[in-house]
């Protein structure tokens, strides 16, 4: 009767649940390593950001627009579980690889930890030392996954004592079994402790890395910041520039619910008291100007309404605040602009470039600002200080994070988007919007008030109209105009009748330009087209 069992080395196959799981504690391994290094210096991203800022960069124009349009204000979130997401799946791949080849599967963690090599120096001013967090995400994911799967994978116990490998076995065959039961039992001990250990580990280091991350952080800088008084501080805005209508957005935006759209994954954070803005480029002479001295100068007031080129027909990426900041043609006079410069190119911390016309700086309330609906400009939406010019939409004008302003010319010089195939002009569409009744809402029948805004940057809007259905178009009423720069409200009385109904919008400005009903994505300069919704009125 031969012996019940294996020969002395022989090893146990690793199951594909074990194998699966050594693959995503490995991975978790990773993450967490290279969170925890990249806590280290405040320009250090562990992995998956650098990874996800360098997609945000790569990938298509349409991949963008789709993110925008599915995700909105959260496709930067989207972005990073989507990473997330990847990175387990490929983890667990290669726990699965493990098994037949942990060679194979190191060299697919050693290949994870180089593609954060190359996203780390894909940033801008990157520098060999922005991979430091990405080779350690590497190492440890290659140390872990062979700790986990040795732990998973150990060797079946010898024969009894008195038997020599390979010899008959003809007594004892209840302790040959008790033997493989006992150490069944002792590899799922070694795998578990050895499993919560890396997962432990993982977790706390990964802790470790985003509280190290705080020390970086702008919050306490802003707190810090005592806004000084406007020299001519603008009067409150009065009642009038607001209709009587439940659901339209408030007149100014408050500031958590302000659109941000950029390609800033982690939000830069800029602490003031180091901060410093630089006028270079063609200019007489170059400017540096501290935040202590951008405060100390005689601070303006304008209200004015910012809109995203993402923005679809009807859609919610634009708002209205009253900002505080120096204006932008005083800062070019002190630095003297060469007459050839032709563009005024904003540079973020991060990177990000835009650039717009000299001219937009003299003939338009153009600023540097520095507060927001009178408070610090909020870190996501570019404290210290950002670029705000009316009437052109951000991706050309509203540098945040602003740390240099450079004259140069358009023919010398494309800025982030134009090389990305935007246009390299962007004036801000003449655009209405429906926001009361929502799109397939239910009203009840009777008198119901429709409301929305409408906006046409340094011309004004003169007119409002709405259509029923097939029906002809009917003169809204408008709010008081604040200014051309900003938008303005509308409201329309509706004797509701039970049944679906669409109702459309339409504006004209105050150069008697009426709204074009061509429908035209964002791309290449902002969207045009009348918005129409369909809304369900109940009986009564």
């Amino acid at each position: 009767m031969e012996h019940v069992g294996a020969t002395p080395g022989d090893e146990q196959r690793l199951g594909a649940g074990r194998a699966a799981s050594c693959g995503l504690l490995a991975g978790a391994a990773a993450l967490a390593a290279g969170e925890l290094v990249g806590g280290l210096r405040a320009r250090w991203q562990g992995p998956v950001v650098a990874v996800a800022e360098a997609t945000i960069d790569a990938v298509p124009r349409s991949v963008k627009d789709f993110a925008i349009e599915t995700f909105g204000e959260n496709d930067k979130i989207a972005l990073v579980i989507g990473t997330l997401v990847f990175s387990a799946m490929f983890a667990v791949l290669l726990g699965l690889v493990a098994r037949r080849s942990l060679v194979a599967a190191s060299a697919g963690f050693a290949v994870f930890g180089a593609v954060g090599v190359w996203a780390s120096q894909q940033l801008a001013g990157a520098s060999l030392g922005d991979a430091v967090p990405s080779l350690a995400a590497g190492v440890a994911g290659v140390g872990s996954l062979v700790l986990l799967v040795g732990s998973a994978a150990g060797s079946r116990p010898v024969p009894a004592a008195g038997h020599a490998a390979g010899e008959a076995a003809t007594a004892e065959p209840v302790r040959v079994m008790e033997m493989a039961t006992i150490g069944g039992a002792a590899t799922r001990r070694r795998f578990l402790a050895t499993s919560g250990l890396v997962a432990l580990g993982a977790a706390v280091a990964g802790g470790a890395g985003r509280a190290l991350r705080q020390r970086f952080s702008a919050s306490a800088s802003r707190d810090a910041v005592v806004l000084p008084a406007a020299a001519d501080p603008l009067p409150v805005a009065p009642a009038a520039v607001a209709v009587d209508a439940p659901g339209v957005s408030p007149f100014y935006t408050p500031n958590a619910e302000f659109y941000r759209v950029d390609t800033a994954l982690a939000v830069p954070q800029v602490q003031a008291e180091s901060w410093t803005l630089r006028v270079t480029g063609l200019v007489d002479r170059e400017v540096e100007i501290s935040y202590a001295d951008l405060l100390d100068r005689a601070l303006v007031e304008e209200d004015i309404t910012l809109t995203c080129v993402s923005n679809t027909v009807g859609g919610d990426l634009a708002g209205t605040a009253r900002w505080l900041g120096v204006p932008l043609r005083e800062l070019l006079d002190e630095a003297g602009v060469d007459p050839s410069a032709d563009q005024i190119i904003g540079r973020s911390v991060d990177g990000y470039t835009c650039g717009f016309p000299v001219g937009a700086a003299y003939d338009r309330a153009a600023l540097v600002a520095v507060a927001m609906n009178g408070e610090p400009l909020p870190i996501q939406h570019g404290f210290p200080a950002r670029l705000i010019v009316p009437g052109l939409y951000g991706y050309v004008s509203a540098t945040k994070w602003l740390t240099e302003i450079e004259l140069g010319r358009f023919d010398d010089f494309d800025q982030y988007w134009v090389k990305r195939g935007w246009d390299e002009q962007a004036p801000i569409k003449l655009m209405s919007r429906i926001d009361t009744p929502r799109s397939l809402g239910k009203v009840p029948a009777g008198t119901f008030v429709i409301g929305g805004v409408a906006w046409a940057q340094t011309i004004g809007i003169s007119k409002v109209e709405v259509a029923i259905d097939d029906g002809d178009y009917v003169e809204a009423t408008l709010a008081d105009e604040l200014n051309v720069n900003t938008w303005r409200q509308w409201s329309l009385p509706w004797d509701a009748a039970p049944g679906r109904h669409r109702l459309t919008v339409r504006a004209t400005d105050a150069a008697g330009q009426l709204q074009t009903d061509v429908r035209a994505d964002p791309f290449p300069n902002g969207a045009s087209g009348w918005m129409s919704i369909f809304v369900d009125v109940e009986g009564a």
